[in-house]
């Protein structure tokens, strides 16, 4: 079973999105749990919240000297354990003593079905505390029987008072100028006598507690209890958007450590597509994604070994060719310093040339070879800050003797300063500018531009341009067109492809459209500025 989530990707997924879903359904179990104990516990407190809050008004009305004795009396009536305790002596929680002094009843389960009571005293640094071992009949007729001594000993205009200040809690209060008609004849006889009489509501069970003031007209009634509300919608929403908020975090984190991987593999692709073969995938397991990035290192390797063999293929080639070439040289001008004839002398110049060309034709190879191994070997490039305007007017003052039926111009209005290997950008200017000197009828432009992120030159021509159909394919090796800008113009092939890998190998791009004021071609170098 491990070896096989370690292999499998989406199964390891599956499997971790299954464990999410089973701890959200522990998460949402606790919660549930959680509530149902909360709403235990406040049910409680509405239960007893009316007998505290009876004892505790009672109490505090009493002389301080006479409590202990009323306090044995009440304890004899609703048969529990009742002390008063100095707040001081309470140790408790903080959240515990400021509920206390909020007024609010505290209810502990102690040992068994014990209940553990405590309010403290309005506006007194005492507490009640109540011990009982659990809620019986006997506790709810004493208390109605203490409430209806404590509503007899004061006037009728006073009782709905005392019964406002009272926290009834489950157990709304009400008084009544006679005995509901539901009640039979024996509730009757039984109210008459001073007893508690229990209704139970047939529809629902609800309890209703009844209780004749003593020596009055007047009948005190406690309930029915007010029931337990199911969980609000609202908490339910709450609890539900929670889990879909936790579920989606989950979620997300286990996607992102895929999607994370994922680009790693994708930026990798794309380093390596920009011509930086020596990129490589980081391996971190051995699953899926992990041995995808081995045999994306594999690939890498054999791409990067054969285009390497084949650089320095012709790298070899090139070189060897360089020593024939010589020879024929050196053999060409022996025979024309032995001859006179112009015949012969003419064929011996022409042959020359064509060794001339060739010798270029060599030079271009060896720097179209040393280009492609540098960036297949991931060599670091050698920056230097040069200034752009004094570089192209190098590249003007070289190439002005050769062409003089041209007007070579330079075009910029603040210096231009770069981060540039110096030899090969030059280099790159010289083979745009030499293009544009062959094609061109009378002009040849230079222009510099200095924006924010990175160096813009322009080279243009006022010939014939560059049809819009061959412009991706010129940057090609050996690529030719079949008009004017043909083989019988000059040039190799090689001259804007050394200029395309030299933009690449400085982060920047080359492109060609038509000059908007020679109406001739354009050719634009885009070079990122490095910090």
């Amino acid at each position: 079973m491990r070896r096989l989530l370690s292999h499998g990707t989406f199964l390891r997924f599956y499997v971790l999105l299954g464990l999410a879903l089973l701890m959200l359904f522990l998460l949402a179990l606790s919660g549930r749990m959680l509530i149902e104990q909360v709403r235990n516990e406040d049910h409680r407190e509405q239960l007893v919240a009316l007998p505290m809050s009876l004892l505790t008004q009672a109490l505090a009305n009493e002389p301080e000297a006479s409590r202990e004795e009323v306090l044995a009396d009440y304890a004899r009536q609703l048969d529990m354990d009742l002390s008063l305790l100095p707040i001081e002596e309470l140790g408790g929680q903080y959240f515990a003593r400021a509920r206390l002094a909020r007024g609010q009843v505290l209810v502990n389960n102690g040992s068994g079905d014990t209940w553990e009571l405590q309010q403290q005293l309005p506006e007194m640094p005492w507490v009640l505390q109540a011990e009982l071992p659990g809620w019986s009949e006997r506790q709810w007729q004493g208390m109605m029987r203490l409430l209806g001594n404590w509503l007899a000993s004061v006037s009728r205009s006073q009782r709905v008072e005392r019964l406002d200040i009272l926290e009834q809690g489950a157990w709304p209060l009400s008084l009544l100028l006679k005995p509901p008609e539901e009640i039979t004849s024996a509730q009757q006889a039984q109210l008459e006598q001073g007893q508690v009489v229990t209704q139970l509501l047939s529809y629902t069970l609800d309890a209703k507690l009844l209780y004749r003031l003593p020596g009055e007209a007047q009948w005190l009634q406690a309930g029915p209890v007010i029931r337990q509300e199911s969980l609000p919608l609202k908490l339910h929403l709450a609890l539900l958007l929670g889990l879909m908020v936790v579920l989606a975090l989950i979620i997300y984190l286990i996607m992102r450590s895929i999607e994370t991987r994922m680009s790693r593999l994708e930026l990798a692709a794309t380093r390596i597509a920009s011509g930086r073969l020596e990129t490589r995938v980081k391996v971190e397991s051995g699953d899926f994604l992990g041995r995808l990035g081995m045999a994306f290192n594999g690939m890498a390797n054999q791409v990067q070994s054969l285009l390497r063999g084949q650089q320095e293929m012709i790298r070899a080639v090139s070189h060897e060719l360089r020593t024939p070439v010589a020879r024929i040289r050196f053999a060409v001008q022996m025979v024309e310093d032995m001859t006179e004839e112009p015949a012969i002398r003419r064929q011996l110049q022409g042959i020359d040339g064509d060794i001339s060309e060739l010798d270029d034709l060599v030079d271009e190879i060896l720097t179209y070879a040393r280009l492609g191994s540098e960036s297949i070997n991931g060599a670091e490039m050698q920056t230097a800050l040069i200034d752009c305007g004094a570089m192209a007017e190098r590249v003007i003052e070289t190439l002005s003797p050769l062409h003089e039926n041209l007007s070579l111009q330079l075009v910029h209005d603040d210096d231009v300063e770069l981060s540039v290997e110096p030899r090969y950008l030059q280099r790159a200017l010289q083979n745009l500018v030499s293009n544009a000197c062959r094609y061109a009828q009378s002009r040849v432009v230079i222009r510099l531009y200095d924006e924010p992120h990175l160096v813009r030159i322009d080279v243009e021509d006022d010939g014939p341009g560059v049809p819009e159909e061959a412009r991706a394919e010129i940057f090609k090796p050996f690529a030719r067109l079949d008009d004017s800008r043909a083989r019988s113009s000059g040039g190799y092939g090689l001259g804007l492809s050394i200029v395309e890998k030299i933009m690449a190998w400085h982060g920047g791009s080359v492109t060609v459209d038509q000059s908007p004021e020679l109406q001739g071609a354009r050719f634009t170098l885009l070079l990122p500025r490095r910090e």
